[in-house]
């Protein structure tokens, strides 16, 4: 079976073989991924899955709860600290999203529960021939992206959005053909 040829790196490799595409309903998982996919803004998934362990712990492992109550003067010490993207912005998005996760989390119980209602707890599995085939960002995308943005999370444009959809799993965009995706798992 002929492999997604986009994952170049061997971190790359485990990424797309481990979890890109696999469902999630983990809060703190969804929240790492949605936080990494908006460190990608403007830069490549390589850079930032090369940085991931460093975010990992200078964000207390995604945890929802520390990340809510990071101090102004702790996201400087990890941009100055840690091997992460060094752009401030995207490191204070860290927090204010986690502010606005657990908004969510009281009202719908939990992130998951709110980010799958989308696709009504369904994955969509996509049947690409050629990774020229996927889309950058779709209509559901869009749609996410509009309702994060009048939520007030941030890093969250549609393409961004579009990736961070496939990283939990809600899409499913393997090649047909690679044994990773959901029909021939």
């Amino acid at each position: 079976m002929k492999e997604c040829s986009w994952p170049s790196s061997d971190l790359m490799k485990l990424y797309h073989q481990n979890e890109w595409c696999r469902i999630s309903k983990d809060d703190r998982y969804i929240f790492e991924m949605l936080s990494l996919e908006g460190a990608q803004a403007g830069l490549s998934w390589e850079t930032v899955i090369q940085k991931r362990a460093a975010y990992q712990e200078a964000f207390h492992g995604f945890d929802i709860e520390k990340c809510a109550t990071l101090t102004d003067e702790e996201i400087e010490s990890i941009k100055e600290n840690y091997k992460v993207i060094k752009h401030i912005g995207k490191l204070k998005s860290v927090r204010n999203n986690a502010l606005i996760v657990k908004q969510i989390q009281d009202e719908y119980g939990s992130f998951s529960n709110f980010i799958w209602a989308y696709v009504e707890d369904e994955p969509i599995i996509n049947e690409w021939k050629s990774e020229n085939e996927m889309p950058a960002e779709t209509d559901l995308s869009i749609k996410v992206s509009k309702d994060f943005k009048k939520l007030g999370l941030k890093f969250v444009g549609p393409k961004i959005i579009y990736s961070f959809l496939q990283s939990i799993g809600i899409i499913d965009d393997h090649i047909i053909t690679c044994p990773y995706h959901t029909r021939n798992r």
